[in-house]
């Protein structure tokens, strides 16, 4: 006789899920209110201390960091080599982004770039070059059998570079190329001009390369800039990855110990002031929405403030839960996107900068959104929770950001190229923790100037809400690429 609790096979799993549950609920003890969430105490967060690259200087001022990690059978590694774009001539804008690509493309005496390719590609192994503003860099990885083979062709680029002069030409087309187009894109535009308007359009921090200046630039600008600047005195080593320290550090010094000193590269002094305010107008006819940024100098790390700046920036603009994003995208419903705050670089002042997009038809409205979330962080100020808030997202997150040693290792990297303390990251965390409301406070009125502002506004001047000599005097930049 079948049960009354029978049921079909294809149910039979179903049926088990619902019958425990239903048991388990009959005897279960009556339900106590769920406790408030706010109400549910927060563990303090664990002390933060990462792990200690180890520090050598041979005699010839190379700075070697080695940072072991044996999670994985590989090693990465990355040479930091003062003098950038900044420090390039005016007339040669963009000399530096040729040099990295036709240093490592042109390969060696010995060697071709692509020869060089091929055999690290066997490898499954990588050199790249790349340049900043205030430095140029070689970078590698590699399974840890292959390091030393690696690392032999990195000391050849470092001492042997060729800069054929095939590679040269091949690498000002696709620099021409990145001219001719460098108007496609409203948000490149708007980065890149807010950038020239907030440091001024003769700052070595504005120089954009264009036809004429990259024609300008010849192998033996290349050449003497190598020359110049790659010396052991002038350069930071950093290693991760799976070796032994001690070893690591006997084949570094074999390698590297032979290397002469030349002359420390010298720091370009530049002045910098706050960019003349108004309203700035970029048009672009074949777009239906509009970028928006306001700036003016703002602060370097260095400055005691710099926690309290973090904390503002996180609380300002800095995430999904900031007052930009939640009130002028979310409720006003103004933005597509929209962020920033006052910006800080290591070795000079960054930009205060916020950016935002919005449909072309509330342009002036967004503007106005923007402003009045400025006026009323300064005549207002933030609340407790807010701070609360911001700080949480900031230490909360801190942990991911240097969760691994190649990581940890570059943010070391860049405290010894910039002389800060080796324990600054300790101390950021530290001072974070440390930040009132008050400080906020005192920050936001000292570091945000709207008399100072500059507006930025890329776009299609007709579909505007409203003309932008509602906001102010306009002056209208010209972008047009001068022809080859």
């Amino acid at each position: 006789m079948k049960s009354i609790f029978s049921v079909p096979p294809c149910l039979r799993g179903e049926a088990f899920v619902f019958i425990f549950i239903f048991l388990f609920a009959l005897t279960s003890p009556a339900q106590q209110p769920a406790k408030p969430w706010k109400k549910i105490p927060v563990p303090q967060l664990h002390a933060f201390h990462p792990r200690e690259p180890i520090r050598v200087e041979l005699p010839n001022g190379l700075i070697i960091l080695l940072l072991e990690d044996h999670e994985l059978p590989l090693i990465d590694g990355a040479l930091r080599i003062r003098g950038g774009s900044r420090d390039e001539p005016a007339a040669k804008a963009g000399m530096l982004d040729l040099y990295a690509s036709a240093w490592r493309t042109g390969g060696t005496k010995t060697r071709t770039g692509d020869q060089m390719d091929d055999q690290l590609e066997m490898k499954a192994a990588r050199i790249e070059a790349g340049s900043s503003a205030d430095s140029t860099s070689l970078s590698w990885s590699s399974l840890k059998e292959d390091f030393d083979f690696v690392l032999d062709e990195v000391v050849d680029l470092l001492e042997h570079p060729e800069f054929r002069q095939e590679k040269i030409d091949l690498a000002k087309e696709q620099m021409a190329g990145a001219i001719a187009r460098r108007n496609d894109d409203t948000d490149e535009i708007l980065r890149r001009e807010s950038t020239r308007i907030g440091y001024g359009p003769d700052n070595p921090y504005s120089r954009i390369p264009e036809f004429s200046t990259v024609a300008a630039i010849t192998r033996e600008d290349l050449l003497a800039w190598h020359k110049n600047t790659v010396g052991p005195n002038n350069i930071v080593l950093g290693i991760s990855g799976d070796f032994d320290s001690k070893v690591m550090e006997q084949k570094l010094r074999a390698a590297f110990a032979g290397m002469s000193k030349s002359k420390p590269f010298p720091k370009t002094e530049i002045t910098f002031r706050d960019p003349v305010p108004g309203i700035y107008f970029i048009e672009k006819e074949d777009v239906n929405q509009s970028g928006i940024a306001m700036v003016h100098l703002g602060i370097d790390r260095r400055n005691p403030d710099y926690f309290a700046i973090s904390v503002l920036d996180e609380l300002f603009g800095g995430s999904i839960s900031s007052r930009l994003f939640s009130r002028v995208r979310t409720k006003d419903a103004l933005a597509y996107s929209v962020g920033g705050g006052v910006g800080a670089a290591y070795d000079r002042p960054g930009l205060f900068r916020i950016s935002m997009s919005t449909r072309s038809g509330t342009t002036a409205k967004a503007i106005d959104a923007l402003n009045r979330e400025i006026a009323l962080l300064l005549k207002s100020g933030v609340t407790p929770d807010e701070v609360r808030t911001a700080k949480d997202s900031i230490l909360n997150s801190f942990i991911f950001a240097f969760d691994s040693a190649d990581k940890v290792l570059a943010e070391r990297m860049s405290y010894e190229f910039y002389g800060y303390p080796s324990d600054f990251l300790e101390q950021f965390r530290a001072g974070i923790e440390k930040v009132t409301p008050a400080d906020v406070d005192r920050v936001a009125r000292k570091y945000i100037h709207p008399d100072r502002i500059a507006v930025i506004v890329v776009g299609h001047a007709p579909d505007f809400d409203r003309p932008l000599t509602t906001l102010g005097k306009v002056k209208t930049i010209d972008i047009s690429v001068p022809k080859r």
